[in-house]
């Protein structure tokens, strides 16, 4: 029986996925679930889902709920990571706030930008503390990593412990999905090869049945039928010749081409929806309510498969049959011209040896210049949160290329104290 221990488990919808595509699996279905949490009223909410899937599912599942995080891990042989420190308020209200002040607007902030630099420093040390629990009480186990920012925290994991950690996001099959709907063919039909970094991989083959679909995806352009809340990936597969896998939304704010505050027409033309995140928060939080009542209340209860990787990783280590996944892992001699150690994105074979990447080579040197504007933020972030050095945060804002194109020197260096001041205790100190 496989012990999977659920990290930030008050994040009770997606935790319900997750549960949901584990223990639909048949050879999952013993499993033993351990959820953790800080937050003692949303775990309990969460337990109520757990045993709703589990009765749903006629599973024989084994569900326990702590707010010990070293109970939870205790012997664990998978972890799954989903938490989010500081939350909407006060910390992703302050990421997007001051900022603000300063003239520079953003979309998500959750990955890159002043944003996700600021969310990487309040993370990592959060993730390191984990890791350390792990390596007393479950030294062998899978860390499997859903906490953004991505590329950042895993690069962090890697370098600092011993832990075997893999990224895992929906966006490569969750935009293969997307760009089947455009085109109008079915998902199952289509095959892929995606590489890259979190966010920012592309689909270097997109094919149905040996056919290159891209001159399709260039007739949408051509055609005038590009969805309106896709311009800038459309864009993009039109300047650099491959589609990426992340959304318009995340895209915007990653380059420094579609977000300028002397360009309202710039943000209008691309649809670059602004303040994007907090939005979603807003809803969220409004939509708890009633979700809870509904998790909690005698509502008919369905169990659907989602588009995560997690149970595919698990089933395909317990039982030796082995799957192909996209992974967020370090680069050790996969993607040639991208920096020994990132954090990239690259397909995975799984079995019951565990995950193990696939080597691309050189990408288009194109795509790999563009990654490296990107690598370059993550690198340095790292470097402070393992240092403690406060003059390598004003280095990763310098080099970020939204916010450069937008603030002077001067300007990144207020904006960076201004962020330090108000995030407080949810940072360590840097020297």
């Amino acid at each position: 029986m496989a012990k999977i221990a659920f990290i930030g488990a008050g994040s009770t919808v997606f935790a319900r996925n997750l549960m949901g595509d584990i223990l639909g699996q048949d050879e999952l279905a013993n499993s033993e679930i351990a959820l953790y949490d800080i937050d003692a009223q949303r775990l309990e909410t969460s337990e109520l889902v757990a045993h709703k899937v589990v009765a749903a599912l006629d599973s024989p599942a084994k569900i326990s709920v702590t707010t010990d995080r070293r109970a939870a891990l205790d012997g664990a042989d998978y972890a799954i990571n989903m938490i989010q420190v500081g939350g909407y308020e006060p910390c992703t209200v302050t990421d997007f706030e001051i900022p603000k002040r300063f003239g520079l607007r953003q979309t998500i902030a959750d990955t890159l930008g002043i944003g996700g630099i600021m969310r990487g420093l309040r993370t990592i040390p959060v993730m390191l503390d984990m890791c350390a629990d792990m390596a007393e009480v479950c030294p062998d186990v899978w860390f499997l990593n859903y906490t953004n920012p991505m590329a950042i925290n895993c690069r962090a994991m890697n370098r600092a412990t011993n832990i075997k950690t893999v990224g895992l996001c929906h966006s490569v099959q969750g935009t293969a999905f997307e760009l089947s709907i455009d085109l109008g063919i079915p998902y199952r039909e289509i095959s892929y090869v995606a590489a890259g970094i979190n966010h920012m991989a592309f689909y270097l083959k997109f094919e149905r049945n040996g056919e290159d679909l891209y001159p399709a995806l260039r007739d949408l352009v051509t055609n005038g039928k590009v969805p309106d809340n896709n311009r800038v990936r459309y864009e993009m597969m039109r300047r650099l010749g491959y589609f990426v896998t992340e959304s318009s939304e995340h895209f915007a704010e990653y380059v420094p081409w579609f977000i300028k505050r002397d360009r309202p027409d710039l943000i209008d033309s691309f649809n670059v929806p602004l303040d994007e995140y907090p939005r979603r928060c807003i809803e969220q939080i409004a939509d708890w309510d009633r979700e809870k009542q509904r998790l909690e209340g005698g509502e008919a209860f369905e169990v659907k498969p989602s588009f995560e990787y997690a149970a595919t990783i698990i089933r395909s280590i317990e039982t030796g049959k082995p799957r192909v996944v996209y992974g967020n892992v370090a680069n050790d001699n996969l993607i040639d011209d991208l920096p020994a150690g990132c954090t990239v994105e690259v397909p995975c074979l799984v079995d019951g040896s565990g995950v193990q990447p696939t080597r691309i080579g050189a990408l288009p040197p194109q795509l790999s210049a563009l990654m490296r504007t990107n690598i370059n933020v993550q690198e340095l972030t790292v470097e402070a949160a393992l240092t403690g050095r406060r003059d390598h945060i004003y280095h990763a804002a310098m080099l970020d290329p939204h916010t450069a194109a937008e603030l002077d020197l001067e300007q990144i260096h207020d904006l960076v104290d201004a962020l330090l001041e108000a995030h407080g205790a949810w940072l360590p100190t840097f020297h």
